[in-house]
């Protein structure tokens, strides 16, 4: 159980922060309703066709599949298209937007989701590092001329039953090959990172400015832990928010919380307010 004091120093250094990095894996969208495939049960669940066939998340997340069974792939991708686009964002990030607008600095995301949810919920898509790539934008399945464009256009119709692309995928509009998502997969030596690298390279330039760092983690678990390794090596104040993985390293500054996201930063949020108003 999470005592008072534990929220009540994650608060303080919020309090004290003048910029905060937002760091957010797939348990960020948990309370918006979005699965996050946590172990074969979770994916097959959220997608019975696929466990019907056996395949595991590996086999339909991956580059070659949009090589080897593009229709598959894209009814994959192109349902969880639509989720995202239909999906609202759950209350706790606009707790982070109050967070960030009283900060000198503000706040900058670096987050592993690929659903655009941040955005959604008003956050500047300069301002939003997607490490994995992001849904809402394709490339050419080849890398063609290192091209990345919205998807937009691109309304998938998707039988679920079978996890099946029925209209035509999207293409390359230089050279009419099959799109796929601008999203890192398995073994993917395509995927195109110019949008990722230019967002990052904005954050290394922010982070210049900032003398109290904080950094906010929500829902990122240690099975692919990139979100986890960006936020401990940040020289500021980590607050780890995770119901099953919120220890910390040795020798790391901060506090783990062991809760729900969307609770945490109520938590914090009440407590901060109860701050501003003594």
């Amino acid at each position: 159980m999470i005592n008072s004091d534990a929220i009540r120093q994650a608060a303080e250094a919020i309090d004290q922060a003048d910029g905060l990095i937002i760091t957010a894996g797939a348990g960020m969208g948990v309370d918006s309703g979005l699965p996050d495939f946590r172990g074969d049960s979770g994916f097959w669940s959220a997608y019975p066709a696929l466990g019907q066939a056996g395949l595991h998340f590996h086999d339909i997340a991956c580059a070659t599949t949009f090589l080897d069974d593009p229709t598959l792939a894209w009814g994959f991708y192109g349902h969880r298209l639509r989720l995202y686009r239909e999906t609202i964002p759950n209350p706790g990030f606009a707790i982070l937007r109050e967070f960030a607008r009283y900060k000198e600095h503000g706040a900058f995301v670096y987050t592993s989701n690929v659903d655009g949810q941040f955005q959604k919920a008003g956050f500047p898509d300069s301002e939003v590092v997607e490490c994995h790539g992001s849904i809402h934008f394709l490339q050419c399945q080849n890398g063609c001329l290192e091209h990345i464009w919205p998807a937009t256009a691109f309304q998938p119709e998707v039988d679920q039953t079978r996890c099946r692309l029925l209209n035509s995928p999207p293409r390359c509009p230089q050279c009419g090959e099959i799109a796929r998502p601008n999203i890192v997969m398995f073994e993917d030596l395509q995927w195109l990172d110019r949008r990722f690298r230019e967002r990052e390279a904005r954050l290394k330039t922010w982070l210049a400015s900032i003398r109290h760092l904080v950094v906010i983690e929500i829902g990122a678990g240690g099975t692919i832990p990139t979100v986890r390794h960006y936020g401990e090596r940040q020289s500021g104040f980590l607050i780890r928010i995770n119901p099953r993985e919120a220890d910390l390293p040795a020798g790391c500054q901060g506090v783990g919380l062991a809760l729900p996201g969307l609770v945490a930063l109520s938590q914090i949020q009440g407590n901060l307010r109860r701050r501003y108003a003594t």
